[in-house]
């Protein structure tokens, strides 16, 4: 039998986004979070899973090079329309730092989920820019909005996720349509 795909986790909370993953067939080699709670949730609900209670700038990615999959949930508050949407003037936005494990890392595909407010026009450059950071790099992208509801789940909850995969891999998929 084939060894699972592997995937590492960025800001991982709680691990609600990283049951998905296991449950779609991957095996965590690492969960970075920095919550220190968020961390003792993961160790409690799966303690053979390899939780890294640390700042994700601060993680040496030697181990997780090669990984099929670089995922995570950045923080939403620079984009939030809850929030003042500073995006690239927030402290808190982590797609820099995203961006640079995936350059390290080099993953096979890279999921990152944020909120809605990343799709609205304000952020239209930022969107592009990341795109062709991440084509720089080998990897072709695109963002979706998916809403919880829709996959049977009894709750509005709008999210947009971006899903960028290395370009020979992408042979036989349609052009995705760009935001």
């Amino acid at each position: 039998m084939s060894p699972p795909f592997t995937s590492v986790e960025l800001c991982a909370g709680a691990g609600g986004q990283a049951l998905g993953i296991e449950r779609a067939g991957f095996s965590h080699i690492g969960l970075i979070e920095i919550d220190r709670h968020a961390c003792a949730t993961l160790q409690e609900n799966r303690p053979q899973w390899n939780v890294i209670c640390e700042d994700i700038g601060s993680i040496k990615t030697q181990a997780y090079r090669g990984v099929e999959l670089l995922a995570g949930g950045l923080p939403c508050p620079p984009f939030s329309v809850a929030g003042k949407q500073l995006g690239r003037n927030d402290e808190r936005d982590l797609f820099p730092v995203a961006l640079r494990l995936a350059d390290e890392i080099r993953p096979r595909a890279i999921m990152i989920e944020n909120v809605r407010g990343i799709l609205d026009p304000i952020f239209k450059c930022y969107r592009e820019e990341w795109q062709e950071s991440l084509r720089k790099l080998g990897y072709r992208s695109d963002w979706r909005l998916l809403n919880a509801s829709d996959f049977g789940v009894p709750q509005l909850r709008p999210r947009v996720v971006f899903v960028a995969l290395r370009a020979r891999l992408r042979k036989g998929i349609p052009s995705a349509r760009h935001s």
